[in-house]
Parts: C-alpha cells; sequence; structure tokens
C-alpha cells in the first residue's frame, strides 16, 4: 500500500478546484484547529495550504519533493507559509513544535508506524491532526488504485496506536476523514 510520491509532471492537477468535490476548505478546517504553528503534510503545490493560511499564524508545508516546493513559489506563496523539504516519518522539528497537522490526499503516501510516531513527537499534548484522503472503501473511480489507499478503520488503528485519540472518523463515498488529537 502506499509509499510513493505523486508525480512532478502532473502536479497541474492538483490545482483543479474539483478537488474542492472530495474535501472543502470548511470540512477541512473543522477536521484540525488551523491555529498558532502548523503542518501542511504533502502540501504539494500548496492548493489547500492558500485555504488554511489565513487562519494560521505559520504554515509549514512539507513535501518530499523540492519540485512541488519549486511550483508553488512560481503560483506565489502566503507570507506566513515555510517550506520544509522533507519525509513526515523524519520532520525537522523540535518536540511539541506543532499546534496541529493536516494532510489532504496524501495520507496514503506517507502511512507508517514511523511517520506517525514523529507527528506524536511533534505535535502538542493536546494538538489536533485533520487526515481527508482516498479511500479503500471508495469507489475507485478517482486518486490512486484501491490497493494503495487505507480505510478509514485503517487510519484510526494507526492513530490510536501512536498516542492520539481519534474523535471523528467517516468513510464517505470516494474518501475518509479524520480527526485525532494527540495525548
Amino acid at each position: 500500500m502506499g509509499f510513493h510520491t505523486y508525480d512532478v509532471e502532473k502536479a497541474e492537477a492538483l490545482e483543479d478546484p474539483g478537488r474542492y468535490e472530495y474535501v472543502s476548505v470548511d470540512e477541512l478546517l473543522a477536521l484540525f484547529e488551523p491555529a498558532g504553528e502548523v503542518a501542511d503534510l504533502g502540501s504539494g503545490t500548496g492548493f489547500y495550504t492558500d485555504d488554511v493560511a489565513p487562519y494560521a499564524e505559520t504554515v509549514h508545508a512539507v513535501d518530499v519533493q523540492a519540485e512541488m516546493h519549486d511550483l508553488y513559489r512560481e503560483k506565489g506563496t502566503p507570507d506566513n507559509v515555510r517550506f520544509v523539504t522533507a519525509e513526515v516519518a523524519d520532520l525537522p522539528f523540535a518536540d511539541d513544535a506543532l499546534d496541529g497537522a493536516f494532510s489532504t490526499m496524501t495520507y496514503h503516501e506517507f502511512a507508517s508506524d514511523a511517520a506517525l510516531a514523529e507527528l506524536a513527537r511533534v505535535v502538542r499534548p493536546d494538538g489536533l491532526v485533520g487526515i481527508a484522503d482516498w479511500s479503500a472503501e471508495g469507489e475507485g473511480n478517482n486518486g490512486p488504485p484501491r490497493s494503495e489507499r487505507f480505510a478509514a478503520a485503517d487510519a484510526v488503528e494507526a492513530f490510536q496506536g501512536a498516542d492520539f485519540t481519534v474523535e471523528r472518523a467517516q468513510e464517505r463515498r470516494e474518501t475518509f476523514v479524520l480527526s485525532a488529537r494527540k495525548d
């Protein structure tokens, strides 16, 4: 399952407003508390980073591909966005440095025990992590192949095993959403 990166050659598709069909800005903001210092895990070209930036002091646009940051810079970035080239399993933040984190349609690319342990290390106690991703239970008409996806139940189990309390998890037509609070 998963553990791949999005093809930079197709990055233009990440700017498609049709993405809001799968997770709207309001829904994303309701999954976590976008205040203080937050990280967008798998930020890509910053499509959702831009939407969260007005509500946070600092948004760390985390992506493993520096080329995605280059594309984001080309389109322009809010003043409070900081670029971080790193894997989620190896984040360059101090312990408890983040007030929250979110990921839109990229959890399947980084989901691992190591990545969730790293999130537990860098998110402060009581901080929220919001996840919206393609579901293994989904129809499979869009997004990555179903074999590369996780179901909400898989994500719940993984987060609970990493010192988070899941406050919300819901399967939907093609995606799932999850909100987890750091213990």
